[in-house]
């Protein structure tokens, strides 16, 4: 038996627009670039409508073992990226996230919000914590690297193994 839908939220702002936040959200292959060591290695398993990160694309983010499979539900450029876990280690389900983009200050807020329902039951509140803590890291490097332009670096290629 699982426990009830746990929803955690993070806010994050950046001095950078609303689209240049966007444009490292929806470059999947590049995640490794801008969240790294938290992230150390990203690709995209298949493109998505517009390509390559729109909606019904799949990117492979993580850190081995440790590699998540993301399937995007929302493409809203400069706006919103919605995105859910099909498959990863953790003890969840129904795994959904929005990070929603608004133009503030002349830059942005970005409000990261992930929402799940634990396969075992009293540890919902424990995933909670431990998924807010990592979103809330990379939220902040995010907003660090969008701040700071273009990432360098080749196109990330998936590993070996994964």
């Amino acid at each position: 038996m699982s426990g009830r839908r746990r929803v955690y939220v993070v806010t994050q702002l950046s001095p950078a627009a609303p689209s240049a936040v966007f444009e490292l959200l929806a470059d999947g292959a590049g995640w490794s670039r801008w969240a790294a060591p938290l992230i150390s290695r990203s690709w995209w398993e298949r493109e998505g409508t517009p390509p390559p990160g729109g909606v019904g694309a799949v990117r492979r983010v993580g850190r081995p073992p440790l590699i998540s499979r993301e399937e995007i539900v929302e493409y809203l450029p400069a706006r919103r990226h919605a995105y859910r876990v099909r498959s990863g280690l953790l003890p969840i389900r129904d795994y959904l996230a929005t990070v929603d983009l608004a133009p503030v200050d002349g830059g942005t807020e970005i409000v990261w919000q992930g929402s799940f329902v634990p396969l075992v039951p009293g540890t919902g509140a424990l995933l909670a914590g431990v998924l807010k803590f990592f979103t809330a890291r990379l939220a902040r490097r995010l907003a660090r690297a969008a701040a700071a332009g273009p990432q360098p670096g080749p196109a990330a290629t998936p590993p070996a193994t994964a």
